[in-house]
């Protein structure tokens, strides 16, 4: 969460698997001049070098979320270390140029103090989100648009920092998330709530009175 009593919330991706929904959120973010903020794995950065770049001169900000997409907890602290540092690596490489930030959010969701502080150490602040729509779920695993938006709107609140996927996992074809996004910001916006872009929380304005949270 974004701790703020403004009514603004801020819209945050993933993209780990591919990039089979990138062009529509990409499409709609344009539209509607709102601000993304995508955290990409290594991996995905090293197949993807032309969407990094995209996203780069569309003006959003890039996060870091590990180079593999492994599961901490079964990493050593050297082992965490590396995906870290290997996942910079590979989007700077890609071009995130001046679009990169010093976020990182793990996967899975699978934190600790102890491995937030490692990555605090490595020049990292932790953003997890309040709510993931599951659209990354794919209709395979019973998600609907409908769905996804209603999870998104149920968690809405000042401060909130919705998740979403750019892509799918191994054997779906369809990307929820993307189809969902045009019916979250219309909703949104219908609510009374504006989306700001992540990178605020860098350099918050005083009318903002934000606070980092890490969930």
């Amino acid at each position: 969460m974004i701790r703020t009593r403004e009514r603004v919330v801020a819209v945050t991706f993933n993209a780990a698997w591919n990039d089979a929904g990138l062009e529509r959120v990409l499409g709609e973010l344009a539209r509607r001049r709102t601000p993304g903020a995508f955290f990409l794995t290594g991996d995905f950065a090293d197949r993807y070098p032309k969407a990094v770049k995209r996203l780069a001169a569309a003006g959003h900000g890039l996060g870091n979320h590990s180079y593999s997409h492994p599961y901490f907890n079964d990493l050593t602290a050297a082992g965490r270390s590396r995906e870290v540092r290997a996942a910079d690596r590979a989007l700077r490489a890609a071009g995130a140029g001046a679009a990169l930030t010093p976020f990182f959010r793990f996967p899975y969701s699978e934190t600790s103090a102890a491995q937030i502080k490692e990555v605090n150490g490595l020049g990292f602040a932790d953003i997890e989100f309040t709510t993931d729509t599951n659209g990354w779920k794919g209709t395979e695993g019973g998600m609907t648009v409908g769905r996804a938006v209603r999870r998104a709107l149920d968690a809405l609140r000042p401060g909130m920092i919705l998740q979403m996927h750019v892509g799918t996992t191994e054997g779906q074809t369809d990307v929820i998330d993307a189809r969902a996004l045009p019916r979250i910001l219309d909703a949104i916006t219908a609510r009374g709530y504006r989306v700001i872009d992540l990178r605020l929380l860098l350099t918050p304005p005083a009318s903002l009175g934000t606070e980092r949270d890490n969930h």
